[in-house]
């Protein structure tokens, strides 16, 4: 007589665990901006149609001029005939900025650990 009591009561937490497990992944779907630099990062990868870079515009973002970033990528988003914005987006950034792009060679060797 004890043992179905104990049963139901394993089942309704196992219930419970499903619930809190589906609360979380809806959660993790949802995004959460805390900085600016994240917001500017966000509508870049948005008006450029670049979801899955997401992180390399507010990253780029974070360390640069939201505005002016803001500003390529609007002028990128309003041409009609360019199929992949993001990469065109870097490629201007590229011609018009290139110190924002560069990673010298002496900054990452000297990061490494020689053996």
């Amino acid at each position: 007589m004890f043992m179905p009591l104990l049963i139901c009561g394993k089942i309704s937490a196992m219930e419970q665990e499903k619930d809190y497990l589906q609360i979380l992944k809806e959660r993790a779907k949802k995004s959460r901006v805390y900085k600016s630099y994240q917001f500017v990062g966000l509508t870049i990868s948005q008006l450029l149609n670049d979801e899955k870079h997401k992180s390399l515009y507010i990253k780029l973002a974070k360390k640069h001029s939201g505005d002016h970033l803001l500003a390529i990528a609007k002028d990128v988003a309003e041409r009609k005939n360019i199929e992949n914005k993001g990469g065109y987006f870097m490629k201007v950034l590229e011609k018009t900025h290139p110190y924002i792009l560069r990673n010298s060679k002496s900054q990452i060797t000297n990061n490494k650990k020689i053996k």
